[in-house]
């Protein structure tokens, strides 16, 4: 028996076939993965690629009872040669991690230290154990210097490294994650990347992760496969290096300067009187009928201006002003936020009363950005990027005359993200402002008029985007 679990693969999957349930229990009727067969080896360091909704995330939560769908399966799963239906929790903990698209959906406690013992604990381990393991793994990812922060004042990229390690710190056999560097930097990417490769080399630990941007992982990847269709293939790593291209609007040249519908003066901004500063003396100003990208690293202060903009907060000192507020739209970086209904087409129609849309509306914008036949889904049972779509079309219904996007394109496939940016042109040639924050280099230079880079809590300049990018080393093009 021990010889047999040896020569296991890190995951097999055999005539694998699964259906999510309907939002009133009933089976969904087209089935996302049909008759799929998939082996990735011990150590390997496995891609998965394919389209917005293909079934990547299904493939991945089927491999990890605590997070698996419910739905109608069959074919058989196995994980270091378990198989995952009869897995106990704790032999799940011990063998299979998983890191989600959003650490903020994934830490559950206040600070470092609580959230790398919080899996120990539970697992029941001697507090020699747990220290030992904390403070091994706090070496091994150079995290000491954070290890009494708390976990609401870390950068995105600190809180994604954070989630990577309170999950290494349970010692799995196979590490599963989805989309996990969608919302970092180029620099935080970079960073996580390093981290993950090391883990795969060092430790030992087979990797599979589900991305959109294979280009940036393909050098660390031994094997790779497409989900779409139903079906899983393997594909050579060779085609996955090259960075595709956008490429889908006419450039225009950015509106000459106008009335300002966005108007921020001097803000000051801290989430708790004790915390720092995220905003210092930051000013911004937009005119109507702009595209405004805002850049920097994580935790730079793009969402809290985000924000500020919206007036979801206020500034503690300074001013931060807009005249569109009545007819504005914001997208925040977690859509969940926005989906409080039973169905994707209850979502769709909750604010059609107000806001004079109907029926054939819906299903136009169903149709548009790839959410036909899923409307009597349960939302929560999405993927990452439709789960994203689904938030951005509710918006797009209202007809805002103000649009605010945090991190719109995350969890998108290159078709989807094309489509966002004929949504984002065509409000721009309607006269509607909108801003963007975003890593997404390639979508920014499609859709963005000029681009304001924030760096030490304030908007340290602005520019046309084409030349913004043009001039940079790290977010150049």
């Amino acid at each position: 028996m021990e010889m047999t679990e040896t020569r296991a693969p890190a995951l097999s999957v055999r005539d694998l076939s699964f259906s999510y349930a309907a939002a009133d229990g009933s089976p969904a009727n087209a089935p996302v993965l049909e008759h799929v067969s998939l082996e990735v080896p011990r150590g390997a360091f496995a891609l998965l690629t394919g389209g917005t909704g293909s079934g990547k995330t299904t493939l991945l939560r089927l491999a990890k009872p605590e997070v698996s769908p419910a739905g109608e399966l069959s074919g058989a799963v196995e994980v270091l040669g378990s198989d995952v239906r009869a897995m106990s929790a704790e032999t799940s903990a011990q063998l299979v991690g998983f890191v989600l698209q959003s650490p903020d959906n994934q830490i559950v406690c206040d600070t470092v230290w609580h959230e790398m013992a919080f899996g120990l604990e539970n697992l029941g381990l001697s507090q020699g154990e747990m220290r030992r393991r904390v403070a091994e793994t706090c070496y091994f990812f150079g995290m000491e210097p954070l290890l009494h922060r708390r976990c609401d004042e870390l950068s995105g990229g600190q809180r994604q490294m954070l989630a990577l390690a309170a999950t290494l710190a349970m010692h799995p056999g196979l590490l599963l994650l989805d989309e996990p560097t969608s919302m970092l930097d180029p620099v935080a990417e970079k960073a996580f990347l390093s981290l993950l490769f090391r883990a795969n080399r060092e430790l030992g630990v087979s990797v599979v992760v589900a991305t959109h941007s294979p280009w940036t992982m393909a050098e660390y990847a031994t094997c790779a496969f497409r989900v779409g269709d139903g079906r899983v293939d393997e594909l050579p790593l060779e085609g996955l290096r090259r960075a595709p291209r956008l490429d889908v609007l006419a450039r225009r040249e950015p509106p000459s300067d106008g009335r300002d519908v966005i108007s921020v003066d001097d803000a000051w901004f801290r989430y708790d009187r004790d915390a720092d500063w995220v905003l210092r003396g930051c000013d911004l100003s937009v005119s109507e009928g702009e595209v405004r990208a805002l850049m920097g690293g994580n935790g730079s202060g793009k969402s809290t201006l985000l924000s500020l903009v919206a007036g979801v907060e206020r500034p503690q000192r300074g001013r931060a002003r807009g005249t569109l507020t009545h007819r504005q739209a914001i997208l925040p970086q977690g859509p969940k936020t926005l989906l409080a209904c039973q169905s994707v087409r209850d979502e769709l129609m909750e604010w059609s009363g107000t806001a004079g849309y109907g029926e054939k509306d819906v299903e136009a914008v169903m149709a548009r950005l790839g959410l036909e036949g899923l409307g009597a889904r349960h939302p929560y049972d999405l993927s990452g990027g439709q789960q994203q779509l689904l938030a951005l079309a509710k918006l797009m219904l209202t007809r805002p005359r103000l649009l605010l996007l945090d991190e719109p394109t995350k969890g998108l496939d290159l078709e989807m993200r094309r489509e966002v940016a004929r949504m984002v042109g065509e409000c721009r040639d309607e006269g509607v402002t909108v801003v963007i924050a975003s890593h997404d280099v390639a979508f920014l230079a499609e859709v963005a008029d000029r681009t304001s880079l924030l760096f030490d809590g304030a908007v340290t300049l602005t520019g046309e985007t084409d030349e913004f990018l043009r001039e940079s080393w790290v977010w150049g093009r």
